[in-house]
């Protein structure tokens, strides 16, 4: 015979006035955690209690009810409600729903029984319950209102309930994390969404920053210099569309259409090369998103002057730079630290910059004949160099009378003349050497002929050079100006000096005038160029008037600008680049500390997937590098970018040792450098890496020449 089953009887529900209840000491929640009590006494009040309080009737020592109910589980639900009840919002004698435990079991179990098996809502069942809300009318502050959170946690919840249903059902079966699904929210894109998912999915990078990174790879981020000076309201105003994070920084999201993005900068910057043009009067302007670095090169570069101050600007400045003097000695004699002299220093110190700051004025002549170029600065803002004249725009400029009289000259060059023999020879005008000069039938003073004219300032030009050789300050000061004159002044006096010096732009290297090194030079020239004589023949006297370090400051300049150490498929330059390592060497230079990082611009992006494997190899380790082996070349790149950074990591190439003794370093430098026939026996030379002299697959390699900058748009005359 079957034992029969023994029913189960649940706890009877009943409401109990709130002045009968008190909360027990076995509940086990004694932490706090969670929706504040106040919040919990608002959703009470705003939906009433949806979950009875669980309690136990009291009993006296005889056994018998005493009419008091203690409260093991629901204790935050009585705080609220006590709450509501100080607030006169609730009555005290109000009946409470209630469940009644029967005595089989412990007070503390019940109280640990409530808050174990009780399961937090899924966070999906949480986003689609206000998206639900949400097409119901409410919108996110009602929804917050009501729940007592943030508006931003709303419209992030929103955000992921909106994620491709395909997903959310990966995440459901816990197939997915929610970071990824956070990740994925950036797009309304589910196709995007789903084909970014496939991908990753077999691949063993599945964090959310790659996901972010894929889903945004054609897009711009709204911090590009691009999308700063167009601005992001220009850009949805024509149409474009904003990619936004709302779970992390993404400084303003991403532009998804980069065509439109590039169109409005070019008809902007069009617009603001004609207004440049037109307002100052330059001849012509170009116009550019970038410029190769030496765009000047075999331009003149003209300077403006400052403007001078007005009776009231001086008397300003003098009376500003007379209180800053004496605060400042007054506290630099103090001991104590002082925050309001501190910000008067400051305040002081800005108002004189800005009386300092004041624009220059160009010659309406050279305005007439010049030139401007306008692009984009890093931070997005226009970037204008001005006073610049082309060559077919130059003046023309009469032959002096030397030039006139040397018309018939035979033409012999210098060696010429230091080749004729001592005597017997031929002079210049034609009349042997030795030979006297006759006297005129009519007693005049013949002009000395060319040849007396050539040994006595042969004989000069010795003494000269002697002379020079015994006063270093001044043969420095004449190899300076020889520099100066070539490298600020495209006409000008010459210089006695056989010296020549060569400036080599590198055009052909795309962002090389966004480094750091490339804007400190172009801060110096520009600098020097205001501080220089407008006439090239007043350049002697300013050296001669201009203190020690300002003079040996503008000697490294001009020298710094003639070094080349680069290495190219024509010329290998073995020589040149072994003691531009030496020269390295001497001031403790290296790649490194100059801030030289490899990037998918300047390195990964341009060289094989084996180069990229070898680098993170060589500076993280082989696992690190099998984390990206099975990347396509773009993603393999950029992830090795990441990688590196910071690592220290550089190519062979631009590898210096510290520990080379100069010898050592010039040997190391030849041997990788020199190309001859490829051996290396006998100190032969031996081939560059196969980077840099052999042309790398299609599919691996993008274009090692192409440039940046965009369309040069000239301004119409």
């Amino acid at each position: 015979m079957a034992q029969a089953i023994q029913k189960i009887t649940l706890n009877a529900g009943r409401d109990i006035p709130f002045n009968k209840l008190v909360l027990s000491q076995q509940n086990v929640r004694k932490t706090k955690a969670g929706v504040s009590i106040e919040e919990l006494a608002e959703d009470i009040a705003h939906r009433g209690l949806l979950t009875s309080l669980n309690v136990r009737a009291e009993l006296d020592g005889d056994g018998n009810e005493t009419g008091i109910y203690r409260i093991p589980a629901g204790g935050r639900r009585y705080r609220a409600l006590e709450l509501l009840v100080n607030q006169k919002r609730l009555s005290r004698t109000a009946g409470i729903p209630c469940i009644v435990s029967k005595g089989e079991t412990l007070e503390v179990e019940d109280s640990l029984a409530e808050n174990v098996k009780r399961l937090d809502l899924h966070p999906l069942d949480e986003f689609r319950g206000m998206m639900a809300l949400r097409e119901q009318g409410l919108d996110e502050e009602e929804i917050a209102a009501r729940f007592h959170i943030s508006v931003a946690t709303v419209k992030q919840r929103l955000r992921l309930a909106s994620v491709s249903p395909r997903l959310l059902e990966f995440y459901a079966n816990d197939e997915m994390k929610l970071g990824q699904v956070m990740a994925f929210s950036i797009t309304n894109d589910h196709v995007r969404q789903e084909q970014v998912w496939d991908t990753i999915s077999r691949s063993h990078d599945q964090d959310p920053y790659y996901i972010r990174r894929m889903l945004t790879e054609t897009a711009v981020r709204a911090s590009d210099r691009r999308v700063v000076y167009v601005g992001i309201d220009a850009y949805e105003a024509a149409g474009g569309v904003v990619m936004r994070d709302l779970f992390d920084e993404d400084n303003g999201g991403w532009l998804q259409d980069p065509a439109l993005l590039e169109q409005l900068v070019l008809e902007k910057l069009t617009a603001d090369a004609e207004a440049l043009k037109s307002e100052e009067g330059w001849k012509w302007v170009y116009a550019a998103f970038d410029f190769p670095y030496g765009h000047t090169s075999g331009l003149r570069r003209f300077y403006g002057e400052r403007l001078e101050y007005t009776e009231e600007e001086l008397a300003r400045h003098d009376a500003l730079k007379a209180e800053y003097d004496k605060l400042d000695a007054e506290y630099a004699a103090a001991e104590d630290y002082s925050e309001e002299t501190e910000a008067r220093l400051e305040e002081l110190g800005n108002a004189l910059d800005a009386l300092n700051d004041r624009p220059f004025v160009f010659d309406p002549a050279d305005v007439a004949r010049g030139g401007a170029f306008i692009s984009l600065a890093a931070k997005g803002e226009l970037k204008i160099e001005r006073g610049f004249v082309r060559p077919e725009d130059e003046p023309v400029v009469e032959a002096d009378g030397r030039d006139a009289a040397d018309g018939d000259d035979s033409g012999a060059s210098d060696d010429d003349v230091a080749t004729a023999p001592a005597s017997g020879g031929v002079s210049t005008n034609g009349k042997p050497v030795g030979t006297e000069e006759p006297e005129d039938d009519d007693g005049k003073i013949r002009p000395l002929s060319d040849r007396i004219i050539e040994d006595l300032t042969a004989a000069r030009t010795v003494a000269l050079r002697n002379a020079l050789a015994n006063d270093p300050v001044i043969a420095f000061i004449a190899a300076l100006h020889v520099f100066v004159l070539k490298t600020f002044y495209r006409y000008g006096s010459d210089s006695c000096l056989e010296i020549t010096a060569q400036h080599t732009a590198f055009s052909q290297t795309p962002g090389l005038g966004d480094t750091v090194w490339a804007k400190e030079i172009g801060e110096r020239q520009e600098s020097w160029g205001h501080d220089l004589p407008g006439n090239a023949d007043e350049v002697w006297d300013y050296l001669i008037a201009l203190d020690e370090a300002s003079r040996m400051a503008l000697f490294a300049h001009c020298v710094s600008l003639s070094l080349n150490a680069t290495i190219q498929a024509w010329n290998r330059r073995s020589r040149e680049v072994a003691h531009a390592k030496q020269l390295a060497q001497s001031i403790g230079f290296s790649m490194v500390e100059a801030g030289w990082t490899p990037t998918v611009d300047n390195y990964l992006g341009r060289v094989t997937k084996a180069h990229i494997l070898q680098a993170v190899r060589d500076a993280k380790g082989e696992q690190s590098a099998q984390l990206i082996d099975h990347l396509k070349k773009p993603d393999m790149a950029r992830e090795a970018a990441r990688l590196l950074e910071g690592s220290g990591w550089l190519p062979e190439v631009l590898r210096l040792s510290v520990d080379e003794t100069p010898d050592e370093a010039a040997a190391s430098m030849a041997d990788t450098v020199d190309v001859s026939d490829g051996s290396t026996e006998g100190g032969a030379d031996v081939d560059l890496p196969a980077f840099l002299t052999e042309g790398a697959d299609a599919e691996e390699t993008s274009s090692d020449l192409a440039e940046d900058g965009g369309e040069h748009l000239e301004a119409a005359e």
